[in-house]
């Protein structure tokens, strides 16, 4: 079996624990064609619906959570004006967070989600242990 990677988009955070995209490398072995991960733990998941036009305030993800879009278009924006668009097909995670005893400051930390388009945005959100 050949060894292989995988590479996930991320928001994650910087030494100052202000939101970053970022990569999360993944190893995969190739067997019969397929690139298969090892097993990745996860806590829960749960479906999600948005209406176009929806919008979050700034927030920090907290727990990583994986997000597998399966309609529409969500776009990401960090404080520094950097955007990503998500369609579907496209999985990210999102972990940024803060450390224990540090409180939110609404003007320097999170990232805010936006549903762009005409479409619903219908994705699987997926709570990843916090070892992965």
């Amino acid at each position: 079996m050949n060894k292989e990677g995988l590479s996930i988009d991320m928001i994650t955070v910087d030494e100052q624990f202000r939101s970053i995209f970022g990569h999360h490398q993944v190893l995969t072995e190739v067997r019969g064609g397929m690139h298969l991960t090892g097993r990745i733990d996860a806590m829960n998941f749960r479906l999600r619906e948005s209406a176009p036009g929806y919008e979050t305030d700034w927030h920090v993800a907290g727990d990583p959570t994986l997000i597998a879009v399966q309609k529409g278009t969500i776009r990401i924006t960090l404080r520094d004006g950097t955007q990503k668009d998500f369609t579907a097909g496209d999985v990210f995670i999102a972990k940024d967070y803060l450390p224990a005893g540090e409180a939110f400051d609404s003007a320097r930390h999170g990232h805010k989600a936006a549903v762009v388009g005409d479409q619903p945005f219908k994705a699987i959100h997926i709570k990843l242990d916090t070892n992965n």
